[in-house]
C-alpha cells in the first residue's frame, strides 16, 4: 500500500494546503451557524479555552518548552492573546451577527494589507513604498465594494457588521506588528497555546462585562457540531496541518492559504446555507487580493522562481516557529513566518 510519504512532494503539499484552506475557510460559516445558538463572546471564549488546553498538551509533548519564561516571552503571548485571539475573534464573532461568513472571510483577507500600513507607521525600519500605498488603497476599495456604500446603507446591519469585522482585521494586524520587536524564542506551538488561553480569558471576561449569560446558550445538535468543528477541526487539527505544512513548504507558501479561505467560505456557505454572494462582493475579494499582490510582489516572484527551480514545490523562506496563528489564514509574529507582512 502506497504511503503518504511516497507521494510526490508537490502533491502532498497541495493536499495539505487544500485541507488547511477547507478547515479555516469553513470556520467562518461554522461561526455564522453557531451564533444562532450561542452568544458571540461566550462562543469565542469557550472555543479557545478548550482549543488552548489541547494545543498546550501537544506543545508539552513535542517541544522542549511548554511554558513562557522571562518578560519578553510573557509579553509576546500577552500581546498575541489580547490582539490576535481576543480582539480579533471577539469583533469577528460580533460582526458575524450581521454579515455572512463568506462576507466576513472576504473582509478579513484585508489583514495582511492593514499589517503593512501599521508596520510602516509604527516600525522605523519599514516605510511604506508608493506601490505598497497603492496596494493599501486597493484593499480599502475592496472593502468598499463588499459594503456597497450608499446613503441608505450607511446605517444598515451589513455596514455595522462589515465595520466590526474590519475592526477585527485591524486588531489582528496591529497585534502582529506589535509582537514583532519582542525577542521571544518560544516554539510556535507554545506561543499558540498560551495565546489561546490568555485570549480565552479576555473573551470570557468581556462576555461577563457585556452581560452574556451561559443560560442563553441553546444546547442543540447544531450548536454542538459548530463548537466541535471550530474547536477540534479549525482550532486544533488545522494548526497541526499548519505546523506540518510550514515545515514542508516554508512560510510564504503556507500563508497564501489566507486567500483561498474566502473562496472556500463562499462555497461552503452556498452548499450548507444556500447563500450566494453577489458579483460585487467577488469583485471586492479580487480587488483585495490585487492589493496583496502589489504589496508582496517581490516575495511572490521569489516564491514562483523557487518553485520553478526546485521542480517539486520546494521551500521558500524561513520556517522558524515564531508566530501565532489564527482563523483567516493569518499569522502574527515575526515577519519571517508571515504571508504578507501579516
Amino acid at each position: 500500500m502506497r504511503t503518504f510519504e511516497s507521494v510526490p512532494t508537490a502533491f502532498r503539499n497541495a493536499v495539505l494546503f487544500s485541507l488547511l484552506a477547507l478547515s479555516w475557510g469553513g470556520s467562518f460559516v461554522a461561526i455564522e451557524i453557531g451564533l444562532e445558538h450561542v452568544p458571540p463572546l461566550l462562543f469565542a471564549g469557550l472555543r479557545y479555552a478548550l482549543a488552548g488546553a489541547i494545543v498546550l498538551g501537544y506543545a508539552a509533548v513535542v517541544t522542549d518548552r511548554f511554558r513562557p519564561t522571562g518578560r519578553d516571552e510573557w509579553l509576546a503571548v500577552l500581546v498575541a492573546g489580547v490582539f490576535v485571539i481576543a480582539l480579533y475573534h471577539g469583533l469577528l464573532y460580533l460582526g458575524e451577527q450581521y454579515v455572512s461568513g463568506a462576507v466576513a472571510a472576504t473582509v478579513v483577507s484585508t489583514s495582511p494589507i492593514l499589517t503593512v500600513a501599521f508596520a510602516g507607521t509604527i516600525l522605523p525600519s519599514e516605510r511604506l513604498s508608493a506601490v505598497s500605498i497603492v496596494g493599501f488603497v486597493l484593499g480599502l476599495v475592496g472593502v468598499g465594494l463588499v459594503v456597497q456604500p450608499s446613503q441608505s446603507a450607511l446605517t444598515s446591519e451589513v455596514t455595522v457588521g462589515v465595520g466590526l469585522v474590519f475592526a477585527s482585521a485591524a486588531a489582528f494586524a496591529l497585534g502582529s506588528v506589535l509582537v514583532r520587536p519582542i525577542d521571544a524564542g518560544l516554539p510556535i506551538e507554545t506561543l499558540q497555546a498560551w495565546s489561546m488561553l490568555i485570549g480565552a480569558g479576555v473573551l470570557l471576561g468581556w462576555a461577563l462585562v457585556s452581560g452574556e449569560s451561559v443560560a442563553a446558550i441553546e444546547l442543540t445538535a447544531t450548536a454542538v457540531l459548530s463548537y466541535g468543528y471550530l474547536t477540534i477541526v479549525s482550532g486544533v487539527v488545522a494548526f497541526l496541518l499548519y505546523f506540518e505544512l510550514l515545515d514542508r513548504s516554508g512560510a510564504i507558501q503556507v500563508n497564501l492559504v489566507g486567500y483561498a479561505e474566502p473562496v472556500v467560505a463562499i462555497g461552503v456557505s452556498w452548499l450548507l446555507l444556500g447563500s450566494v454572494v453577489d458579483a460585487t462582493t467577488v469583485l471586492g475579494l479580487l480587488t483585495i487580493a490585487a492589493g496583496f499582490g502589489l504589496i508582496k510582489r517581490e516575495s511572490i516572484r521569489a516564491l514562483a522562481g523557487s518553485v520553478l527551480t526546485s521542480g517539486d514545490g520546494g521551500t521558500f523562506g524561513d520556517s522558524s516557529h515564531t508566530a501565532a496563528r489564527t482563523d483567516g489564514g493569518q499569522s502574527a509574529g515575526d515577519e519571517r513566518v508571515q504571508p504578507c507582512d501579516d
